[in-house]
């Protein structure tokens, strides 16, 4: 599934948020439970939307499902979604503070802060600094904290998914 076409989709519905954001959020409410339904997924997508397309809705459903299978596969091929290489650096960082926006609304929409061990904590308030990152970003210095950056949130993802999913089996 490419970022364009799912940002097409929500630009079409006004849905006042990026693809990365919406994919941010999606993973975000899988990792804190992996029981979650694409139906409540696309009510927070089209709250204030223009309701989509059945062809749209599917395409956001084959995301969501497509994003559950990635998470719980042990073949770590999970990635975020965002702009490709081509496009420039600073659009990519920018997408990329917009998908922690999402993927911490995600987590809220299950856990609040009283309920997470310190670990989980601790992996949540470096997403949260992830979304004041400087989308002025060029250069090669910048590219590789940009790589170091996805590549950590890559792990924290996974690691969350495991650490929110084991406590809620308790």
């Amino acid at each position: 599934m490419t970022y364009i076409v799912i940002n097409t989709i929500v630009i079409r519905c006004d849905a006042q948020l990026s693809a990365a954001e919406a994919h941010g959020m999606a993973t975000g409410m899988l990792c804190a439970n992996e029981q979650a339904q694409s139906t409540e997924w696309l009510n927070e997508l089209f709250r204030h939307a223009t309701p989509a397309t059945d062809q749209d809705r599917a395409t956001l459903v084959h995301l969501f499902e497509e994003t559950r299978d990635l998470l719980a596969s042990d073949e770590f091929e999970f990635d975020l979604l965002l702009p490709d290489d081509d496009n420039l650096l600073g659009e990519q960082v920018e997408a990329l503070t917009y998908w922690c926006q999402g993927f911490l609304l995600g987590v809220g929409f299950t856990h609040t802060a009283s309920d997470l061990s310190k670990e989980v904590t601790e992996i949540l308030k470096d997403i949260a600094e992830f979304t004041k990152l400087d989308t002025e970003a060029e250069g090669e210095e910048d590219e590789g904290d940009f790589m170091e950056i996805t590549e950590y949130m890559r792990s924290a993802v996974l690691l969350l998914r495991s650490e929110l999913n084991k406590r809620d089996e308790q």
